[in-house]
């Protein structure tokens, strides 16, 4: 991902819906207990840690038991500690006190309990990116740095990249959520050059590494309640060194892991990539804006996105007004003008009937003419001048230009052009002449997306005329 690049607008749920989902998260969940339950005789390490002696008193009180029951309390209290819910009060006799954020949990804005779930976040995420420790202890009881192939700063970034590639594909969704990622596309997605064609053995067997990896920190995850997780069924593991073999078909990729970032998660992952520079928008951030701002933002948003940001900022204005403001700012020559008309096209189709006046206002307008007569002949108006000859080709060349851009050289395009020239025997001979800025490239496309060589041909010769007009 590149940073000077908008990502996909996601559609994230009220902040009221997150902090009630971050509440209920087994390890904020926990943390919080621990803060409660933690008094003057509880005792840390010098890294805030619970010393040895406290652990299975914590444990004890999360209600935890078995032998994954004193790494969670551990894990827990960490959290606690980080979140702000715990604060240590003396670092020589290890004493500790409930933070001032523990009352932010139960009497805090949703802002507030949010930004206590977000340093849980980054605690986890930090805790995932360590590798398994374990069998790396020697006999002096220290852990065995030199045994253990680990970059911390690579181990970080391969993390990061997994979770922006994982947010991009949900961002992608019209819907919040989207579809469980099979975990072997997701480890390749970092893996796989983009230009590799068939992949290697050894690029093969580093995608089944990365997914163990991957599989270790989705599990850690999940508690926090970033992502779901189905893990890699463990009867995969067959050979020694326990790495999977490639899924055979899809009809059993479901077995090797399936992974979804939450409503919970996909806040998270936007609120890490901001601040980590991305452009990352959301649905609703233009409802306050103008109307400018809501047809050169929605341009590049994907067709479900774009309506959701138009109804939330429809819902703020009265109609009439609205139109007005919309058709205004639909006006131009630059580039990026035929995409806002069409944006203000599908604005004024969730307009009702009053905003009527606005378009018949615009109908002796070059630019809006055409426009202005589709919407009022939709909406049943009456007494609708029909549009000169030459306002027709000038909207048509609006339009495969505004399609140009939204979505380039689209099935759906490839139709439209085709109905275009057959729909009028001397449409090159005229539509060359258009005044349009953009009636050159749009005949320059029409040439290369037709099927019929002819055709093509022809559309090749008027964008020659279009482009010598122009010079002239």
């Amino acid at each position: 991902m590149s940073d000077s690049s908008p990502l996909p607008p996601v559609r994230l749920h009220t902040e009221a819906e997150l902090a009630r989902d971050a509440l209920s998260t087994p390890l904020l969940a926990r943390a919080a207990r621990l803060a409660r339950w933690a008094g003057p005789d509880t005792r840390v390490d010098a890294g805030g840690g619970l010393v040895d002696e406290q652990v299975p008193a914590a444990a004890e009180a999360l209600g935890l038991s078995g032998e994954d029951a004193a790494a969670d309390a551990s894990e827990a209290w960490r959290v606690a500690v980080d979140a702000g819910l715990v604060e240590v009060v003396d670092e020589e006799e290890g004493t500790v006190t409930a933070g001032a954020d523990v009352a932010l949990l139960t009497g805090g804005s949703p802002q507030d309990v949010l930004a206590v779930w977000l340093a849980a976040l980054e605690t986890v995420l930090a805790d995932a990116s360590v590798p398994d420790l374990d069998g790396l202890v020697d006999e002096d009881g220290e852990v065995d740095l030199s045994a253990l192939d680990w970059d911390p700063e690579g181990e970080a970034e391969f993390l990061d990249g997994v979770l922006g590639n994982l947010y991009l594909l949900t961002a992608g969704e019209d819907t919040p959520g989207g579809a469980p990622v099979p975990l072997p596309a997701l480890a390749a997605s970092v893996i796989v050059p983009s230009d590799m064609g068939e992949p290697t053995n050894d690029v093969l067997e580093q995608v089944s590494d990365a997914m163990m990896r991957l599989d270790d920190q989705f599990r850690m995850l999940e508690p926090v309640g970033f992502v779901e997780y189905q893990p890699v069924d463990e009867a995969l593991m067959a050979d020694v060194d326990e790495e999977p073999a490639a899924p055979v078909d899809d009809t059993d990729v479901s077995r090797y892991g399936m992974v979804r970032l939450t409503p919970l998660g996909l806040y998270g992952m936007r609120t890490r990539l901001m601040e980590a520079g991305f452009e990352a928008p959301a649905v609703g951030d233009l409802a306050d804006k103008g109307a400018d701002a809501l047809l050169d933002g929605t341009a590049g948003f994907p067709p479900g996105a774009a309506q959701a940001e138009t109804e939330q900022w429809l819902q703020r204005r009265e109609s009439l007004a609205a139109a007005r403001e919309l058709l205004a700012a639909a006006r131009g020559s630059d580039a990026g003008a035929p995409l806002r008309r069409l944006r203000c096209q599908q604005a004024l189709s969730l307009v009702g009937a009053s905003a009527e006046p606005a378009l018949r206002e615009v109908l002796d307008d070059a630019e809006l003419g055409g426009l202005a007569r589709v919407w009022l002949t939709e909406h049943g108006a009456v007494d609708v001048p029909a549009p000169s000859e030459s306002m027709v080709y000038w909207l048509t060349i609006d339009t495969v230009a505004a399609q140009l851009a939204a979505e380039g050289n689209s099935e759906e395009l490839r139709a439209l052009v085709q109905g275009l020239a057959q729909q009028h025997g001397g449409f090159f001979a005229a539509v060359w002449r258009v005044d349009h800025p953009a009636t050159a490239d749009v005949l320059e496309a029409m040439g290369r997306l037709h099927p019929d060589k002819k055709v093509a041909k022809e559309a090749r010769k008027a964008a020659f005329k279009a482009r010598s007009q122009q010079g002239g």
